[in-house]
């Protein structure tokens, strides 16, 4: 019997979405994308379907994966942008093979070719990552206030002050903690 692998934590966005296949970065990391067939399967959950994925591939995009986490960090905390993550970020939105297509309900949907592989996939997270990182989408860049956490997220609400990357994980185990803390302050009831 297979193991069991964690679940993916999808988001609206892209490239943030894909720096979260791996979480707890500054805890008990979490790779969400342990093994190439896992890869494949999160590639289909945002409409990037591909055949296969091979250990090397899945190595590469992590490598993606962290460039962009790289990139997106230094811009949510308005630091230059680290030269090799450009340059990997750059390399992969190159040598991508997607279109763009407009939906009937307004939104932009890529979309790969029947021959299209890891590569291509890869190259649409990556064109996404400088759309994001560039500015060109109304939002911003955010750090996850968990400190175990601390994943890049796109803050896309109204007054820009979001917390958590997720508050269905992070952000209530932040609540949760701090309302032990509080509990054990008080003093014990008198008997």
């Amino acid at each position: 019997m297979p193991a069991e692998f964690p679940d993916f934590r999808l988001g609206a966005v892209l490239a943030t979405s894909f720096t979260g296949t791996l979480s707890e970065r500054h805890g008990d990391p979490v790779e969400r994308i342990p093994v190439p067939h896992r890869l494949v399967d999160w590639l289909a959950v945002y409409g990037l379907a591909v055949d296969s994925c091979t250990p090397d591939q899945l190595d590469r995009a992590r490598e993606l994966r962290e460039a962009i986490h790289a990139a997106a960090t230094a811009a949510a905390i308005q630091e230059p942008l680290p030269t090799p993550a450009v340059r990997i970020i750059n390399e992969w939105s190159a040598q991508g093979r997607a279109a763009a297509f407009l939906t009937p309900d307004g939104t932009r949907e890529w979309r790969l070719g029947s021959a299209s592989g890891v590569e291509d996939a890869l190259g649409v997270i990556a064109a996404d990552a400088i759309g994001v990182i560039a500015g060109e989408r109304d939002g911003k860049l955010a750090l996850c206030a968990s400190p175990t956490c601390r994943a890049a997220f796109f803050d896309a609400s109204q007054s820009r002050t979001r917390r958590w990357c997720d508050m269905n994980t992070c952000g209530n185990r932040q609540k949760k903690a701090r309302f032990n803390a509080n509990q054990r302050k008080r003093p014990a009831a008198a008997e």
